[in-house]
């Protein structure tokens, strides 16, 4: 099982090699976004984009209702331990 952890696109750092900035809870980090590209959402159309980061890589992309109930969850499992 993996994990992948809510976070949003705040800039596109090379179209190239298809790099974003992404801020999760606060905390901003360069992933790579090619598994969410393809012709009808270019890597320049991403920024503002939810995603799931696992291991460096936005694996899909999620709507910003999923990303607050999941960061909500984590946030809880994080406060029982």
């Amino acid at each position: 099982m993996c994990l992948g952890i809510p976070g949003q696109i705040t800039e596109i750092t090379d179209t190239t090699n298809k790099l974003a900035m992404v801020n999760i809870a606060g905390v901003k980090r360069q992933v790579n976004i090619a598994c969410i590209v393809d012709e009808t959402h270019p890597v320049e159309s991403c920024v503002g984009d939810w995603v799931l980061v696992h291991v460096g890589f936005a694996m899909n992309r999620i709507d910003e209702k999923e990303a607050a109930e999941t960061l909500e969850i984590l946030q809880q499992l994080a406060a029982i331990q």
